[in-house]
């Protein structure tokens, strides 16, 4: 490879991107990007659940992850009632599973189980979690593109409501399972509709060319049905289609709707099977910066409604029963990430350019989606107020990787230094995740708030728990 200087035209988004502009006070708070009981408080500190960031850094370390149990449930419950209602006159309502590879522990898990929600898992370890937090296995789902022999003979015997079969190797692994256990399991046959959803590559998933699913234009979804059928071991309970993550308008679902339904009819006039469910996936899409609108469970619900009982009308079907998958939605905006800086530096570039790169005592490690998916976020001082002016800014971590980002770009006072409090909004789903323990660095605690108290659901990892798998 040929090496030559690198000038100011190759540090990207050196002037910000175009939807961030100065803020006219850097120590506002965008209600949209916050649990709804963050606050600012007079002293200008931050809390969240009524609890100071300073009270929590003090008693719980930083980097750390907090999570606004109010806020959480709550909006878990407002997807929950707003499909129920959307839905009722079409088909007696609407079931909601909690898409768990957002975030689940046992307390989360126990959370939506008391709040009626169904579970989502993608695993087996997601599976064990939802029942050691007490969900009735018989509101599990469980996918995988790749499920192993010992996840399925687990989930068929601990009687899980649904397997999502995403192949045809799915189909006789679960009869087989099923026949073994002597039950008759209930499965969804994961469809792929032939929808691009507007989204990062890595999170589109209907198009034909990647792994999930069974396509619906190749015959193959049709071919499932057969062979299900065929296995009395198994009842079909219906069809499941996911296009996409990060998705913020019902259009994608209305295409991925009637194709599905479309499919569903086929199986009715074939088979002479009316297949009592559909399971429309998930992906609706969270705020993590001002260039993002997402619609609220509500108009999200409505306006499923209104595309599948139009499609099942003019197809001449009856409406089955619907479910959804909502995750990032629920969990993403009703948890934050705390750090400490450790430094800020101001790079000099050529024309007179520079940047300012502050780094904090977390990184990638904690939060990969930065460098994975190329994702914004926003961040703000939370231990205390500030009169400087803001200044745009790169929020960096600790680890040896130069695409070791966390935010960006994001206006913060200029007089930023060592030892201040940063707060990152909508970390809630798919940080704590995806986290890793790249450099040896231990994952950080998860701290839930509420009325002012917070306690541990997940503890911080300590070098002890690292060195605890290092059998040399």
């Amino acid at each position: 490879m040929r090496a030559h200087p690198a000038g100011p035209q190759h540090a990207a988004g050196l002037g910000g991107p175009g939807w961030l502009s100065e803020p006219d006070d850097a120590n506002d708070l965008l209600p949209a990007l916050w649990p709804s009981t963050a606050r600012r408080g007079a002293d200008g500190v931050v809390s969240v659940g009524g609890v100071p960031v300073t009270e929590l850094a003090a008693q719980h370390g930083t980097p750390a992850y907090v999570v606004d149990e109010a806020d959480f449930r709550a909006r878990a419950t407002a997807f929950r009632d707003a499909f129920a209602e959307a839905f009722a006159d079409a088909c007696g309502g609407a079931d909601v599973y909690y898409a768990a590879k957002a975030f689940t522990c046992t307390t989360v898990a126990r959370w939506l189980a008391e709040d009626g929600l169904r579970y989502d898992a993608c695993t087996g370890g997601e599976l064990a979690v939802a029942l050691r937090g007490g969900t009735d296995p018989a509101h599990v789902l469980l996918h995988g593109n790749n499920k192993s022999d010992a996840e399925i003979t687990r989930a068929v015997r601990a009687g899980v409501g649904k397997v999502v079969v995403d192949g045809f190797h799915d189909i006789e692994r679960t009869a087989d399972a099923a026949r073994e256990a002597g039950v008759r399991q209930g499965v969804l046959i994961r469809t792929t509709v032939g929808v691009e959803a507007h989204t990062h590559d890595y999170i589109a998933t209907a198009h034909e060319d990647q792994k999930f699913g069974l396509s619906l234009a190749s015959g193959q979804a049709a071919e499932a049905v057969r062979r299900v059928l065929a296995r009395p071991e198994l009842e079909l309970r219906g069809l499941h289609s996911h296009i996409g993550s990060q998705i913020f308008d019902v259009s994608g679902f209305e295409v991925a709707a009637r194709r599905l339904l479309g499919l569903h009819a086929q199986v009715l006039a074939e088979h002479g099977v009316e297949l009592p469910e559909i399971d429309l996936g998930g992906g609706f899409g969270i705020a993590y910066t001002t260039q993002d609108a997402p619609l609220a469970p509500a108009e999200l619900a409505r306006g499923m409604a209104e595309v599948v009982t139009a499609a099942c009308a003019q197809l001449g079907v009856a409406v089955p029963k619907v479910s959804v998958e909502p995750g990032r939605a629920i969990a993403g905006p009703a948890g934050v990430t705390l750090y400490r800086v450790g430094s800020t530096k101001d790079v000099a570039l050529d024309g007179g350019l520079h940047r300012r790169y502050v780094a904090v005592d977390g990184g990638m490690s904690d939060n990969i989606r930065t460098a994975l998916y190329d994702a914004d976020y926003s961040a703000t001082l939370g231990g205390r107020r500030s009169s400087a002016r803001p200044v745009l800014s790169r929020v960096v971590g600790k680890h040896c990787e130069s695409g070791d980002v966390v935010v960006k770009d994001e206006f913060l006072p200029d007089d930023l230094a060592a030892g201040d409090l940063l707060v990152v909004p909508a970390t809630g789903a798919y940080c704590h995740s995806m986290a890793s323990q790249y450099n040896h660095v231990p994952r950080p605690p998860v701290v839930a708030v509420r009325d002012g108290e917070s306690r541990v659901l997940v503890r911080r990892e300590t070098e002890d728990d690292l060195l605890a798998l290092d059998v040399g």
